[in-house]
C-alpha cells in the first residue's frame, strides 16, 4: 500500500462525531516519502499534501511505521517508545489519532 493509498485509507476510517467541535491539524512528516496533514475541524476530515504552516501536532515516522500503525499491527505508544515515531508540537494529541479514525 502506497503512503497516497495509506492517507486515503485513514480519510474514509475517520470518526466524525469523535471530531465534533475540534480544530486541528495532524501533520505527518514520512522520511522516506511525501509530508501530508489532516485538517479536522468540527466534525470533518480534510487531507492535504505537503507541510501546514502551524499543524497542532507532527507525527515523524517512516512509511513502513505508518503502515503499521493505519493497519493496526504496530501500537502508536510502542513504536514511539522504540523510536519509530517521534511527535513534536502537543502530544497528548497524537493519542486522540484512535478515537478519531478507525485504526485497523
Amino acid at each position: 500500500m502506497s503512503v497516497d493509498q495509506i492517507f486515503q485509507k485513514l480519510e474514509q476510517n475517520f470518526n466524525a462525531d469523535a471530531a465534533q467541535g475540534l480544530d486541528l491539524v495532524f501533520q505527518f512528516d514520512i522520511e522516506d516519502d511525501k509530508t501530508h496533514h489532516l485538517a479536522i475541524k468540527d466534525g470533518t476530515c480534510n487531507l492535504h499534501e505537503g507541510p501546514h504552516e502551524d499543524p497542532s501536532v507532527t507525527l515523524i515516522m517512516n512509511s513502513e511505521t505508518l503502515q503499521g500503525i493505519v493497519s493496526g499491527e504496530t501500537d502508536g505508544m510502542q513504536a514511539f517508545m522504540a523510536g519509530q515515531l517521534r511527535a513534536e508540537g502537543d502530544m497528548m494529541l497524537a493519542t486522540k489519532l484512535g478515537e478519531l479514525f478507525n485504526m485497523g
